[in-house]
This record gives C-alpha cells, structure tokens and sequence, in this order.
C-alpha cells in the first residue's frame, strides 16, 4: 500500500520541478539589447539614432557657432537696420539649437560637441580657402576680411557670405533628412531648412535693393 501511493507523489514533485524550471527560462524583458543604424541600446527607452544623427549634429555645431560669431560682429559695422534685425534674429533662433544639440548628443553617449569644426569628423563640402571643408563655413582669412570691413561693404560681403553659409547648413540638414532616424534630430533639420532658406529669401532681396 505504501509503495502504490509513492509512486504519484514522485510524479507530482518531478511535475512541479518541471513547471518552476519553466518559470525561470524567460530571456525576454527591459534588459534585451536593440539596435539601430549602428548604435545599441541597452533598455526600451535608449535613445535610437545612427551615424548619420551623430555627423549631423557634432557637424552643425561649430557651423551655427559660426553663424552666432557673425552675427555679434553686425552691430559694431553697420547701422543698417535690416542687417542688425536680421543679425538679432540669427543669433536668438540658433543658440537654442545649439544647446538641443548637445543635449541630444549627451543623450546618445557622445561627448559634448565644440565650436571648432575641426575637432569633430565635419563634413565634405565647400572650402573657401583657409582650410575648412565643412559645406558653407568660412575659413579664418574670410573671418578676418569681414571683421575688417564696415558700413556699405560690410554688409554686402556679410550676406553674401551669410547666403554661403545658410546654404551649407541647408545642405548638411538635408543630409539629416535623407539617412538619420532619430525624431529629435530630424525635427531640428526640418527647422534648420525651413527657416534658413526663409532668412537666404530675405538676405538676396536685401542685396539686390
């Protein structure tokens, strides 16, 4: 009678051993690696980007600390009404885009981006003869020939360069649009391209007046 009974508490056991290894098999959860144009993440929540945000964002820094450094140069060279309205606006739209930037490259595991363009990868584009190649950014000797002009030709070697300059970070963005995959950053390349060739607009009908 014992034996008989002994058998069907053996099984049970075996039963229950099964069930509770079963329990504890489970690989799937928060913890499980995904990944996205070259970057993983470690939780559900990562941000999700690829090379192409990375570029962007390290390449369009030191171009609009550029456009930032042009612009504080326009009050002490002209008087030009336009030119300081539209040198003001400059200045206040792209600071704050420079500080999503590098929040979002924070965000990503990146090191904090610089103003020097070529302390980051940069990006093929136009040279204007001092050594820079990023699309639309003004080399050294540029810089120096604007700082030394005022009035009339101040402005007008200002928005010519400006138009240049506005066109590369139109460029660059568009580089964006095309590959990039992180939400943010491509929001911040459609504003770039929106209201950059809002401003190229206004600065070729103030050349030809």
């Amino acid at each position: 009678m014992r034996t008989r009974f002994a058998l069907p508490a053996v099984a049970i056991v075996t039963t229950l051993g099964v069930a509770l290894a079963g329990c504890g098999s489970d690989t799937t959860g928060p913890s499980a690696s995904t990944s996205s144009g070259g970057s993983t993440s470690s939780t559900p929540s990562a941000a999700v980007f690829t090379t192409a945000d990375v570029t962007f964002l390290e390449g369009m820094y030191p171009h609009h600390a550029q456009a930032v450094q042009m612009a504080t140069m326009v009050p002490a060279r002209t008087t030009t009404p336009a030119l300081l309205d539209l040198a003001k606006k400059i200045a206040a739209a792209q600071k704050p885009e420079m500080d999503t930037m590098t929040g979002l490259l924070k965000s990503f595991g990146r090191p904090a981006p610089t103003a020097d363009p070529g302390a980051m990868g940069g990006m093929s584009g136009m040279d204007h003869g001092g050594g820079s190649s990023m699309a639309g950014m003004m080399s050294a000797q540029d810089m120096t020939t604007l700082g030394a002009l005022s009035g009339a030709g101040f402005d007008r070697q200002w928005l010519t360069m400006m138009i240049d300059h506005h066109s590369g970070a139109i460029e660059q963005a568009g580089a964006e649009l095309k590959d990039g995959s992180n939400p943010e950053a491509r929001a911040l390349a459609t504003s770039i391209v929106s209201d950059q060739q809002a401003e190229i607009t206004t600065m070729k009908g103030l050349l030809a007046a």
